[in-house]
C-alpha cells in the first residue's frame, strides 16, 4: 500500500471514529403521564402532589405556588421508580401552579409546569418557608451528560493527535 494509500485510509478511520463517538445516543426522554391532582381540575385542598412518569426519575424538584408566586411545598420531593410525591401545605381556595423538573433515567433533564384549582377549601394560607427556587437547585445538579460530552471531545481530539503524530512520522530504515 502506498503512503498517500495509509494516509487516505487513516483520515478516513478517523473521522468514522469522531463521527461514531460523537453521535448523540437514541434517547426517549421520559414524559409526565398523569398527575394528582390533575392538569386543569378543580379539588378539594390535596396533602400531596404525586406525579407519574413512563419512566423511573431522580432528582426530582417541585415547586408549588399560588398565584402570587408564594411557595405552599413542604419538605423535599421524593421519587420512587416512576412516581414523585411533594407534601403541600393548607392550600386555600384559588389557582396552583405545580412546576416540577425530574432528570429522566437517560440522564436528561424534564421540566414543564399545570395548573389547578382548590375549591371549598376551609383552610388558612399556609405558604411554606421560604426554599432554593427549584431553577437554582435544578442548575446545580448538572446531570452527568455534560461530562459525557467533554470526555467525548477530548476522546476526539486525542484520536486525531495520534492520527496527525502517526503520519508525521518517518519511515525507519534497517
Amino acid at each position: 500500500m502506498t503512503r498517500a494509500a495509509l494516509r487516505a485510509a487513516a483520515g478516513v478511520a478517523a473521522v468514522a471514529a469522531a463521527l461514531a463517538l460523537t453521535a448523540a445516543p437514541a434517547s426517549a426522554h421520559t414524559t409526565l403521564t398523569a398527575a394528582n391532582p390533575a392538569k386543569d381540575s378543580a379539588v378539594a385542598a390535596p396533602s400531596q402532589i404525586v406525579l407519574t412518569y413512563a419512566d423511573p426519575v431522580r432528582l426530582p424538584r417541585v415547586v408549588v405556588t399560588d398565584g402570587s408566586r408564594k411557595p405552599y411545598q413542604a419538605g423535599t420531593a421524593q421519587a420512587v421508580d416512576n412516581k414523585v410525591t411533594q407534601a403541600v401545605g393548607a392550600l386555600p381556595n384559588g389557582k396552583y401552579t405545580v412546576g416540577w423538573r425530574v432528570v429522566a433515567s437517560d440522564g436528561h433533564p424534564v421540566e414543564g409546569s399545570y395548573t389547578f384549582t382548590v375549591k371549598g377549601s376551609s383552610g388558612a394560607a399556609q405558604p411554606a418557608a421560604p426554599a432554593p427556587s427549584a431553577t437554582k437547585a435544578a442548575s446545580s445538579e448538572g446531570g452527568s451528560s455534560g461530562w459525557l460530552w467533554i470526555g467525548l471531545i477530548v476522546l476526539v481530539l486525542a484520536i486525531a493527535a495520534g492520527a496527525i503524530a502517526w503520519f508525521r512520522r518517518t519511515p525507519h530504515q534497517d
